[in-house]
């Protein structure tokens, strides 16, 4: 099992009908081949400043790879991520 996760901030202002159509829009990776348990996050720590969190987990290899490969996965990354968000930090873990 994979666990990837990202940390992010978005470009738009918190509240804003622009951060909030980010996050629905963010909803069509949940339905992509492979992902479980697809979570969005919202950041409450004050120990950083990113603001937001997705969580989702993959079987296998495969099936993240076919996640990242997978066309809506690469649309949403050139269309919305790399537009709208500001910074973030990816972390993909397996079990010990």
């Amino acid at each position: 099992m994979i666990r990837h996760t990202v940390v992010f901030t978005l470009k738009h202002q918190a509240g804003s009908a622009e951060e909030g159509a980010f996050l629905r829009d963010a909803k069509v990776l949940a339905d992509i081949p492979g992902v479980e348990k697809f979570e969005q996050l919202r950041q409450v720590s004050p120990k950083n400043d990113y603001a937001f969190g997705f969580s989702m987990e993959f079987a296998d290899q495969a099936a993240y790879t076919g996640y990242n490969e997978h066309p809506e996965h690469v649309a949403f990354v050139r269309d919305r991520w790399v537009p709208e968000v500001a910074r973030f930090l990816e972390i993909d873990y397996v079990a010990l």
